[in-house]
């Protein structure tokens, strides 16, 4: 297999996008390889690489099943339940907490 085409920042041809711009059109890689590159140079450092793809081989993405929305239901649901006391934070709990905010900082007033 030959080098890749390496193109300089912002100036790449058309019929080449990365992940994000084939996202923002409805459209995903589709089990292709990387087609080309581009590359910007940085000072003192190893250039920023980011990786490209044909427009023309993409597939459009896949849509939400049922299934998929309960999973990602389910999953944020688990990300706002504390696990000391078992009720919806109503927030994405903290990892660096690892429990609700009132469960990690108890107030020590007794009247």
């Amino acid at each position: 297999m030959g080098a890749l085409p390496v193109f300089r920042w912002h100036l790449a041809p058309d019929g080449y996008a990365t992940r994000r711009q084939l996202r923002a059109a409805g459209l995903r890689p589709g089990g292709q390889g990387v087609a080309a590159q581009l590359e910007r140079p940085r000072h003192r450092r190893g250039p920023l690489v980011a990786y490209l793809y044909r427009v023309d081989l993409a597939k459009p993405v896949r849509p939400m099943t049922p299934a998929k929305w309960a999973a990602l239901a389910r999953a944020n649901t688990a990300r706002r339940t504390c696990p000391r006391c078992r009720r919806d934070a109503g927030y994405v709990i903290p990892p660096s907490l690892g429990m609700c905010v009132p469960c990690a900082y108890p107030t020590t007033s007794a009247a």
